[in-house]
């Protein structure tokens, strides 16, 4: 009996971005590992997919862990998605993949969006080498991360909250204020927006646009 898990990336916005093969085996598992069932059930309902869901989530995946690890060895079809792009890049997925390959069970991981690589090409800054460090530390930690990030001869990639974008961006400008950075905005929807420029320049920018969404920053390494 051929045991695996399928890693599905699902849209990060636009519900158009996902593979035929992302989904056909959506359309065909027994059983959808979703961070949030109500995030992907718009995803499903758009493309008429009846698998059964139950959620999966970084405050409960300890918990699931030897259950899904049972029905994976009992024969169950499983496919994982996080509520937008790859699962495990900032969500949920690392500790059921490290889990699958203890118990030999195989990891078809399929290809498709992130917010991280397309906001890196469009943002113009150099992307030979690059660094994803994805969401900050909130306290604990915050302020050595950001000290380590300026001082990197090579581009890095920050997640951050519409919470938080202006706090990072005053913290980076407090740092690095002449530094080449580009945040992008609500990637794939509708109100997607990018500002570039000085650290110090699309403070002003970001500060007078709609803080809604998710935001990508890509700063420019040290040179």
């Amino acid at each position: 009996m051929e045991k695996l898990i399928h890693i599905i990336p699902t849209p990060i916005g636009n519900l158009e971005d996902i593979t035929l093969r992302s989904i056909q085996v959506l359309h065909s598992v027994d059983l959808i590992l979703a961070e949030d069932t109500r995030v992907t059930k718009k995803l499903l309902k758009h493309y008429d997919i009846q698998t059964k869901m139950i959620s999966y989530h970084s405050f409960n995946e300890h918990k699931k862990l030897n259950t899904i690890i049972n029905q994976i060895q009992a024969g169950a079809n499983i496919a994982l998605v996080s509520d937008a792009g790859t699962p495990a890049i900032s969500d949920p997925g690392f500790l059921l993949i490290r889990e699958c390959i203890r118990h030999g069970i195989e990891i078809i991981c399929l290809p498709g969006a992130t917010a991280c690589i397309p906001a890196l090409i469009k943002s113009g800054i150099a992307c030979d080498r690059f660094s994803f460090e994805g969401f900050l530390p909130i306290k604990r930690g915050r302020k050595k991360r950001l000290s380590n990030i300026v001082e990197q001869g090579k581009t890095t990639i920050i997640y951050e909250s519409p919470h938080r974008i202006i706090k990072t961006l005053q913290q980076l400008c407090a740092l690095c204020p002449q530094r080449e950075i580009a945040v992008i905005k609500e990637l794939t929807k509708l109100n997607e927006n990018i500002y570039r420029g000085a650290v110090q320049d699309v403070i002003s920018l970001v500060s007078s646009a709609t803080i809604k969404g998710e935001f990508v920053i890509i700063l420019d390494g040290k040179r």
